[in-house]
């Protein structure tokens, strides 16, 4: 919807005519997909605050949006888009000069017995959330929530779950929670979330759901043993939903999502367009093409695609990674590359890791905070950096090393920067800076 508006806006201001046909399987347009655990927790109190621009909205500024209706197929060579409309069945053959392919993601669902029994989510869309929500206050009283992942959604959704009142247990494969992390900074999500009275079982394999006489979920098969259930939140990450692109003919990468060019376009096929979570984007620090799907990018990947679309010109620059969670009151970010991913990609690392306070460390109120930095050995280049912290104002930290390395700085750069401080906002010398500095120094070393 980001694309189609600021087409609208781009061809008023060029004089363009342009007509804009919008297609919707869903109920919802241009909402919040990230504010739906809070949602569920309670802290959102209703869906239409997750809401930016309804359906009505965009009509009244001249997009024709189709909601409830589904693209089928896209024909490349004729120009055309099979449509259906969902209530009635009814199809259509879409004509279009320029397609714009902006599906997203969709929740990964494991090949395991009883995945699609009643009770188990996925959380990716408005009526992912409704759904969940109509299941923790249902007649049935659900007690016990097993969440499946321990990524972003999987924490935020533990969180939810724990606050709701539900004994809450989290299964994941990976050694620590939050796989983005490095192991050493995930371990501390995970000794937040026990202390919250999470069950943090990892290093776990989940072979499969135990599902009742009335085809509800009631337990977990997860490292032998049967974890019991009322509930299931899948957490397991998102995929490209590009199954109609592929079926198109149109390229795709390494993680399945399409490949397109710095204006957005998709390689090899004038007048097509995508952006967002069913597109790879570029990594700037490690050079590579990576999917990173988050509502920051295709919000700025939409505005890219919709200037072009209606003639104009613009291109967008690429990811460093950024991210940020909570868990309660513990904020956890990073940006760049870990340690693993770094030495994956053939770097030589150096790693400054501090322990420190949010603010001065006599001040009332004080946070720990771990924060860590991973620069390029010899010269000292910044690569990475990654935060776990109490309190307010720990995780957006990660901004200053989002800009360290968006222009390429060094850690020592970081180091000597010069960042506002008063003892209520931070040490006089910042965690940031000190995690630097000590990057910058192993950077050094023989």
């Amino acid at each position: 919807m980001s694309a189609a508006s600021q087409a609208l806006r781009t061809a008023k201001r060029t004089g363009r005519e342009i007509e804009l046909v919008v297609v919707e399987r869903g109920s919802w347009t241009s909402y919040s997909a990230c504010g739906i655990p809070y949602w569920v927790a309670g802290d959102v109190p209703e869906v239409d605050d997750l809401v930016a621009r309804s359906p009505e909205e965009h009509r009244s500024h001249g997009l024709d949006v189709r909601m409830g209706t589904e693209a089928t197929e896209i024909d490349v060579g004729a120009r055309v888009v099979h449509i259906r409309e969902l209530a009635t069945g009814v199809t259509q053959r879409l004509p279009f000069d320029q397609l714009v392919v902006g599906t997203g993601a969709v929740p990964i669902r494991p090949d395991l017995p009883g995945v699609w029994a009643d009770g188990v989510h996925g959380l990716q869309t408005l009526d992912d959330g409704q759904a969940l929500l109509d299941t923790l206050t249902s007649q049935r009283q659900p007690r016990r929530a097993v969440v499946v992942g321990a990524g972003y959604i999987g924490v935020e959704v533990a969180e939810a779950c724990c606050r709701r009142g539900l004994e809450t247990t989290v299964v994941d494969l990976a050694p620590e929670p939050m796989t983005t992390l490095d192991p050493d900074m995930g371990a501390r999500v995970r000794q937040a979330m026990e202390a919250m009275g999470v069950q943090v079982r990892t290093s776990t394999a989940v072979e499969g759901f135990v599902v009742g006489d009335d085809g509800w979920v009631t337990g977990v098969q997860a490292g032998g043993e049967v974890l019991p259930a009322d509930l299931v939140v899948l957490g397991i990450g998102v995929r490209p939903n590009t199954a109609l692109a592929r079926e198109a003919g149109l390229p795709l990468g390494v993680s399945g999502g399409l490949r397109v060019d710095r204006r957005q376009a998709v390689l090899g096929h004038e007048g097509i367009w995508a952006a967002g979570d069913c597109v790879e984007s570029f990594d700037r620090v490690g050079q590579t093409w990576v999917h990173v799907p988050l509502g920051t990018h295709a919000n700025k990947q939409g505005r890219v695609l919709g200037t072009n679309l209606a003639g104009g010109y613009d291109t967008f620059p690429g990811v460093v990674r950024t991210a940020i969670s909570k868990v309660c009151d513990l904020e956890i970010a990073r940006t760049g590359l870990g340690e693993a991913d770094a030495e994956e990609l053939g770097f030589r690392v150096a790693v400054g890791t501090v322990e420190s306070h949010t603010t001065a460390g006599y001040m009332p109120g004080a946070g720990a905070m771990t924060v860590k930095v991973v620069a390029e050995r010899r010269t000292g280049r910044m690569l990475g950096a990654q935060i776990v912290g109490a309190g307010p104002g720990a995780g957006k930290r990660i901004d200053s090393c989002a800009l360290a390395l968006w222009n390429g700085m060094s850690a020592g750069d970081l180091a000597m920067t010069d960042l506002a401080y008063a003892p209520p906002f931070s040490p006089v010398w910042d965690p940031v800076q000190i995690a630097a500095r000590k990057a910058a120094e192993a950077a050094k070393r023989p």
